[in-house]
């Protein structure tokens, strides 16, 4: 693959460009087949280039690819008994980490984010020669800027060192094909990558709009304070780490913490409400990738079926279990054995495609307390109710309800309940008319009899046109509660326990909240979800990362920049111990670039073990 980041009018142009429609928040694709470098050097141009990169993100957060590289081969998550992304089974190597430099997942970010940042660098070239009012200039190289701090470190954390010059110099537009490759030496790049993003970072926290529109994720104020936080704390722990990282990463959390009024965001009092579907845009969101739901424009990327591939959002299926397995024939209760107690695939629970299945980690040990913290059930489906995809009155339904009625269920009764215990689940099997299932029967590598395990649930989309199809709910790429974590691991770092205790707290007591309990009885769930000083260590500020953040396209950056990668699966995921070994904590550079470039010493570039 060659590094090509020409922008022609003649041929496809690389990136599609979009528009935004005047009658509509969301940003709407109008594609165009040609355009010269004359066309930035315009308002509407700018404008243009800016929602292509905004659209660019789509391939980084909630595609196949996308949602591999992020989830699976970690302590929380490994492969479930449909692993495969095509023929080739890339997740299945990603998640016993096989993975050589062709893997096809790890292409998604190598082969798009490049063109991305190439035209944000066009975008800021051109900006200061465009006639258009002064704010209007500055609110678009902000958002230029962000957006190449975040296509960066969204390669950075797979990669490691990237090219900073894409063949015209350090952070210039390039018009030119080019088949030379700038990654040498590695740790004077990751050098520059990290000064990039610092600076573009600064840059956008000081100059983009003080809060997001409210029915839209264009960035803000308190969106890049939050990925400022996490790359000065990444760097931190990096190779090329400098003094201050710790300082500079608590100070910029502070700042979007102690200022969330100006900057319109804050905790909601409910965690379960910030995944709700219908809720996407609450003020705890600080930037999601959005899609536009139910839309038949085909030449948008909305609610394309059960598409597969490109930039659909399909984190909808990929966590779902089997619920439409059958009870195995030596279930304590007969009279179940046997039996398929919901129908088909009813929308509320999606595709049950198996791709990804929790680890033992998640439900006993981070999510060990289930009942003063109210994350796991509001993270989680651990009951399926009797349902079936046809609708009421048709013959399929009234054969489906008479069947169920036989075992003295009704449409709507439980039919599936996943005990937190197993001594639980051994008391109910024998007298409940629903399937029971405990802890040691939830599905995993070493015990894949049933497919059924807590399904996660935060990427919920009733609102698709067939029950296959991908979701046209944005997917959240930062959180206010983030700021909190960012803030107690840096403290942490630098000493200050009581201080990370502190911010710990914060979420630790929103969590202990459920709307069905009274005041007081919330006060002492708070009691019990406080900890202090000497709780605090790295293993309990990831444990805490898992409780407020699972499933959300983070954990597999989130140990490989720490450097706890290694340590962490060795520990927790049975199916990717025998194979992890420290290389592993950056994915290898695609043989199709090593291929592509002039050096005859190709291999060169390539991340070490691999």
């Amino acid at each position: 693959m060659k590094l090509n980041f020409k922008l022609t009018g003649i041929g496809l142009l690389l990136i599609t460009l979009f528009t935004t429609s005047c009658e509509e928040d969301f940003l709407q694709e109008e594609p165009y087949t040609s355009f010269t470098p004359e066309y930035f050097r315009t308002q509407v141009g700018l404008e243009d280039a800016i929602n292509a990169i905004y659209a660019g993100l789509r391939y980084d957060f909630g595609p196949n690819g996308a949602l591999a590289i992020t989830t699976v081969g970690t302590d929380e998550w490994t492969y479930g008994d449909q692993p495969a992304t095509g023929q080739d089974g890339d997740v299945l190597r990603l998640g016993t980490y096989t993975l050589d430099a062709n893997n096809g997942a790890i292409l998604t970010p190598w082969n798009r984010n490049f063109s991305n940042i190439n035209l944000a660098n066009a975008v800021l070239e051109f900006a200061p020669e465009v006639n258009m009012s002064e704010n209007t200039r500055t609110r678009i190289m902000a958002e230029a800027r962000f957006l190449r701090a975040q296509y960066y470190i969204l390669l950075v954390q797979q990669f490691g060192a990237v090219p900073v010059n894409l063949g015209a110099g350090d952070l210039e537009y390039n018009n030119s094909p080019t088949n030379e490759f700038y990654r040498l030496p590695t740790d004077e790049v990751l050098v520059k990558d990290y000064e990039a993003m610092i600076s573009d970072l600064i840059y956008a926290s000081e100059n983009l709009p003080d809060q997001r529109p409210s029915n839209a994720f264009r960035v803000s104020k308190a969106a890049a304070l939050h990925l400022l936080s996490k790359v000065y704390l990444f760097r931190g722990y990096s190779s090329v780490s400098q003094s201050g990282d710790f300082e500079n990463s608590l100070a910029a959390s502070e700042d979007l913490i102690n200022n969330s009024g100006a900057y319109g965001t804050g905790l909601l009092e409910d965690f379960g409400m910030v995944h709700q579907e219908g809720n996407d845009y609450n003020r705890e969101i600080l930037f999601s990738v959005e899609r536009l739901p139910l839309n038949d424009n085909a030449n948008e990327v909305a609610n394309p079926g059960s598409d597969f591939s490109n930039k659909v959002n399909i984190a909808n299926n990929m966590f779902n279990a089997n619920y439409t397995a059958t009870i195995p024939s030596n279930y304590p209760n007969s009279a179940l054995a046997g039996q398929q107690l919901i129908d088909s695939r009813p929308f509320q629970y999606g595709r049950p495609l198996r791709r990804y299945a929790p680890l033992p980690y998640v439900y006993e040990v981070a999510f060990a307390d289930k009942v003063n913290d109210s994350r796991y059930n509001n993270s989680f489906r651990t009951v399926w109710y009797a349902s079936t995809v046809n609708e009421q009155g048709t013959d399929a339904y009234n054969t489906y309800a008479e069947r169920i009625a036989e075992l003295g269920l009704e449409v709507g009764d439980t039919a599936i309940y996943l005990a937190p215990t197993d001594a639980e689940a051994d008391r109910l099997k024998p007298v409940k008319n629903y399937w029971v299932l405990g802890p040691s029967d939830y599905y995993t590598n070493q015990n894949p009899a049933i497919q059924v395990y807590p399904n996660l649930k935060k990427y919920d989309d009733t609102q698709r046109a067939a029950f296959n199809d991908v979701s046209g709910r944005p997917f959240i790429v930062s959180k206010f509660s983030e700021a909190y974590l960012l803030a107690a691991e840096a403290a942490f770092q630098l000493g200050q326990l009581n201080k990370a205790a502190d911010y710990l707290n914060v979420i630790r007591e929103r969590a202990a909240f459920r709307p069905e309990l009274t005041s007081e009885e919330v006060e002492e769930r708070r009691e019990e979800m406080r900890i202090t000083s000497s709780n605090v260590t790295m293993d309990f500020i990831l444990n805490e990362r898992t409780r407020e953040l699972v499933g959300e396209s983070m954990r597999w950056p989130d140990l490989a920049m720490r450097g706890m990668l290694v340590e962490r699966v060795r520990e927790y995921n049975p199916d990717a111990a025998p194979n992890i070994e420290p290389y592993h904590r950056l994915r290898p550079i695609p043989q199709s670039q090593l291929n592509s470039i002039s050096d005859p010493n190709g291999e060169e570039y390539q991340n070490p073990g691999y």
